[in-house]
């Protein structure tokens, strides 16, 4: 097994090739195992997958749950894995410190912090304490033994604040105050894509996944992007395959959908020790 400080290593050479890589959002030990048996590098967690997966909302976790969660992830594989850990866990700047210190200490290789406030009267924090925050995030980061990844969200298109200016102003503070990626999810035009990349000097992450978006990962390659991650879409695509067959069942009394399932063997094989 590789240890932490490797761990942080590689993940952070990965942001370093020409290509864009993708990183892949189990939300239990059972996927994080299938989707490093299938040939992915790195992993991180999906805040909203997890939630779901213990039947609570996104942003209904809390931090001490979702630490655990972390080093489940983190002891499930030998892969590195970055968490969401959504805005820290509180809105002060001292909260997002504690909450890297945290995420260290469970294993990770890094984690993200973001901008959304989680209430409905202030979408996202005030510009000077969202960059204090992140300011405060990245000190904690820095003062580890070894290169952990800090990537900072700006989540003005996830809120229902499409202001693009206004995301490249808030990651630019963002990379400035010692975030190492930034990422803007709810980006789905190339163009937008494309500005912010050129606008900032740090790896970009985009979210796929999206519904009606068709961009490939060889697109935002092109475009500049270093990572792309899928956020809850894998697990909401296994919820969705649920919703559909149980609904089969309730309305029809068939049971069709057993010849698109995986086939026992073949989930045994990748849980072998």
């Amino acid at each position: 097994m590789r240890t932490q400080a490797e761990k942080c290593a590689a993940f952070r050479e990965l942001h370093e090739r020409p290509s864009a890589f993708i990183i892949p959002n189990p939300w239990d030990i059972g996927t994080a195992r299938i989707l490093a048996h299938l040939g992915f590098e790195a992993l991180a967690t999906t805040s909203a997958g997890y939630a779901f997966s213990i039947g609570r909302r996104d942003n209904a976790v809390g931090r001490e749950l979702m630490m655990a969660h972390a080093r489940d992830i983190v002891s499930a594989t030998d892969l590195p894995v970055s968490a969401d850990l959504e805005n820290g866990f509180g809105d002060a700047p001292a909260d997002a410190a504690h909450t890297i210190r945290l995420a260290a200490a469970a294993g990770l290789a890094g984690c993200s912090i973001e901008d959304s406030t989680g209430r409905a009267d202030e979408r996202v924090y005030d510009f000077a304490l969202a960059v204090e925050r992140i300011r405060a995030a990245a000190e904690a980061a820095k003062s580890l033994p070894y290169p952990f990844t800090l990537t900072a969200r700006s989540e003005n298109f996830l809120v229902g604040r499409p202001d693009l200016d206004d995301t490249i102003k808030r990651l630019q503070s963002f990379q400035e105050a010692g975030a190492n990626v930034l990422y803007a999810p709810g980006l789905t035009r190339a163009e937008d894509i494309a500005s912010l990349v050129s606008s900032v000097d740090r790896p970009v992450n985009v979210l796929m996944g999206l519904s009606g978006v068709r961009l490939t990962l060889a697109d935002l390659s092109a475009l500049g992007v270093k990572r792309v991650s899928i956020g809850s879409g894998l697990s909401r695509v296994a919820l969705g395959a649920l919703i559909r067959v149980a609904r089969e069942m309730l309305a029809n009394g068939t049971f069709d959908f057993a010849d698109e399932a995986v086939g026992f063997k073949d989930v045994s094989a990748m849980f072998e020790p």
